[in-house]
């Protein structure tokens, strides 16, 4: 199953070379998803030198595989803000969050940016009876945390009726996020930023404050981690529960379905938006959200593409993708400096568009010594055992889950013998557990099963073809390269004689 977004499939290339040198300079961003490069272009413009590197291409991440869909609220509600953290919070929240939007389209527009950004209102609504009250919790902690909201009797054609009112926050925005990154690193370079692609980072040395790649090094004043999850180990990985979840697109008649975004609650949580791009039109469905390594993807997003089938009459899907987000235990995310001395911005939760461009403006404040306002509610080094203990709680109980069953219990091997071309098991050979994948042509990947981060073992996720740990999120190649997380070390790669 080919599983490029829709965003990945329809932007324009970066390319910017691989970094095959040694380098020093004022500030080295690890990560150029909207957070790494949004901080490189703040720093830039002030005259600031930079060096980012990404592990594969800018926008690779979480940022080309999202929703496009720019928003002062967060898609799982201000209401438990409000209820965790109270008013003032939240409000705080949404106007950074309002900020944040306001500051891309002045980007857009300053830079002639071509990522199809543009204003529109967004709707939230239950598409089953269960779901009606949270619309109308949803509804009463907006008017709380200080956002414009109304109720609205039905959705525009051809939505179904909803169950109950319609939640609509006018002034939102949606853009093509994959653009925007590539087309906002260009402008950073134009300033004075060193990109560089394909430079995936393999060591953070913080005390000498120096990152290493497999060909260079880049010395630095700081270390800026913006990679979703800090590379490395760190306090907050224990505090975030870590997630995965799908997205679907189809190309359909221009104006078939309404501009917006709509969120439904009920039986299915589904995101659901459109997209045009230069003669085509997409439609966009996301949802069926699962912790990472402990579902089969295959049915998730099989299940995704029934829903979308009998709710939005979605059928011969063109794309196929899905993204990794991280919920911070109370709520809020981490952003600024954290007890390895390096800057990070985590905890996005599925908000990330705009959490990484105000995060990104947040640490830049901080980097130049100026105040922000913001910055105390979402310190890095915070740590709320009373607002967070719950989600505390539970994400260790099943990070404890996961070491049970497969060090305790033991997930049970197949011999090797067995392994059929296409398919991936943990298999025995010669009394060793390894994980293996034999691909179509029949030949072998086998490595490790441990995760190189901190010891879990890994699960195999296959519709994108790769090993994932269902602790902290990192996630492997078949051949034991990183793909994303926290890790920074491969899964060790075993030469099985006559295989």
């Amino acid at each position: 199953m080919n599983t490029t977004s829709v965003w990945r499939a329809t932007a324009p290339s970066a390319g910017f070379p691989m970094l095959q040198e040694e380098l020093t300079t004022d500030i080295v961003i690890v990560g150029g998803g909207i957070t790494g490069v949004s901080l490189a272009l703040n720093l830039a413009e002030q005259g600031i030198g930079v060096v980012l590197l990404e592990a594969h291409d800018c926008g690779f991440g979480s940022t080309g595989n999202s929703t496009g869909n720019l928003y002062e609220t967060l898609s799982r509600g201000i209401h438990p803000i409000v209820e965790r953290w109270g008013k003032d919070v939240a409000h705080a929240v949404t106007t950074a969050r309002r900020q944040a939007v306001d500051q891309i389209e002045e980007r857009v527009r300053k830079y002639n940016i071509t990522c199809g950004f543009w204003r529109c209102p967004l709707h939230r609504y239950a598409t089953s009876a269960g779901g009606k009250d949270s619309v109308q919790q949803e509804y009463e902690g907006s008017l709380t945390a200080g956002l414009s909201v109304r109720l609205e009797d039905k959705l525009p054609h051809p939505f179904p009726a909803p169950h109950g009112r319609v939640l609509v926050l006018d002034n939102q925005a949606q853009f093509h996020p994959q653009t925007y990154v590539r087309e906002l690193a260009q402008q950073a370079a134009n300033q004075g930023c060193r990109i560089f692609e394909n430079s995936m980072v393999l060591e953070v040395d913080a005390d000498q404050r120096v990152v290493r790649t497999a060909n260079g090094k880049v010395t630095a004043r700081e270390i800026v981690l913006a990679t979703h999850s800090p590379k490395g180990v760190h306090l907050v990985q224990t505090e975030m529960v870590v997630n995965r979840e799908y997205g679907l697109a189809k190309r359909i008649t221009k104006d078939t379905y309404p501009a917006g975004i709509f969120w439904s609650s009920g039986l299915e949580r589904l995101s659901v938006r459109t997209l045009d791009v230069e003669d085509a039109t997409y439609l966009i469905c996301v949802g069926e959200e699962h912790k990472t390594g402990q579902q089969d993807t295959r049915t998730s997003i099989d299940r995704l593409e029934t829903a979308a089938s009998e709710y939005l009459g979605m059928k011969e899907i063109d794309y196929r993708w899905s993204a990794q987000n991280y919920s911070a235990a109370d709520g809020l995310p981490y952003i600024g400096r954290d007890a390895t001395d390096c800057f990070i911005a985590t905890g996005f939760e599925t908000d990330g568009l705009t959490y990484g461009t105000l995060a990104a403006s947040l640490i830049a404040d901080q980097i130049a010594g100026r105040d922000n306002v913001f910055a105390p509610l979402v310190k890095a080094s915070r740590f709320e055992p009373v607002k967070g203990v719950k989600g505390i709680v539970e994400e260790n109980i099943s990070v404890m889950k996961s070491f049970i069953k497969d060090y305790i219990t033991d997930r049970e091997a197949i011999p090797l013998s067995q392994l059929t071309p296409g398919k991936a098991a943990i298999v025995k050979f010669e009394s060793e557990s390894l994980a293996a994948y034999r691909d179509a042509e029949g030949t072998l990947f086998a490595v490790s099963p441990v995760c190189t981060h901190m010891k879990c073992k890994v699960h195999w996720n296959a519709v994108e073809k790769s090993w994932d740990c269902p602790c902290h999120g990192s996630r492997f190649a078949p051949d034991g390269a990183v793909i994303e997380g926290p890790a920074t070390e491969p899964l060790r790669r075993h030469v099985l004689p006559g295989h």
